[in-house]
């Protein structure tokens, strides 16, 4: 088989997805919950991660968040430009927020938030209201910046 072909790409990719998969039940059997994520590139798994939100008591201890945050010590980069991640669930805004602002790739994942309503896994109602204009989501988001603050970001760019 050409190892170029769309047959080898789409193997390589379940492949990817197995081990996500098998994080999350891993996760799920050690008493967490069932989120795994495997995040590649150049066909090479960089990272792998569980979901330790009970385990650490961190709320955002998600498994994309902490992938993300293993391969970029393993790289050595803050910008993660041409990975990829597997994801056992669909990410949740949160996720996928941080991973555009990292640049990856692409995304793939294999239960939706369809899949997760009955299980109260779904992040579907927090789509919906980030989708609102900020005026009419249920979270006030509101600019409050004292009297004379000016400049802390050309500052910052004067620092670099």
């Amino acid at each position: 088989m050409n190892v170029h072909s769309p047959e080898h790409a789409d193997s390589g990719r379940m492949a990817f997805m197995r081990e996500a998969l098998s994080l999350a039940r891993a996760n799920a059997a050690a008493g967490g919950r069932p989120f795994g994520a495997v995040l590649v590139r150049d066909g090479r798994v960089i990272a792998r991660a569980v979901n330790r939100i009970l385990e650490t008591g961190d709320p955002i201890a998600h498994a994309e968040l902490l992938a993300i945050r293993e391969a970029a010590q393993a790289l050595g980069l803050v910008r993660l430009d041409g990975c990829t991640i597997y994801a056992s669930g669909h990410p949740c805004p949160m996720c996928l927020a941080a991973m555009h602002l990292v640049g990856v790739e692409a995304v793939y994942y294999a239960y939706s938030n369809e899949d997760a309503e009955p299980f109260g896994l779904s992040t579907a109602a927090v789509y919906a209201q980030m989708a609102l204009p900020p005026p009419q989501q249920r979270l006030p988001l509101q600019r409050l910046r004292p009297d004379g603050e000016a400049g802390l970001y050309a500052q910052w760019a004067g620092s670099a």
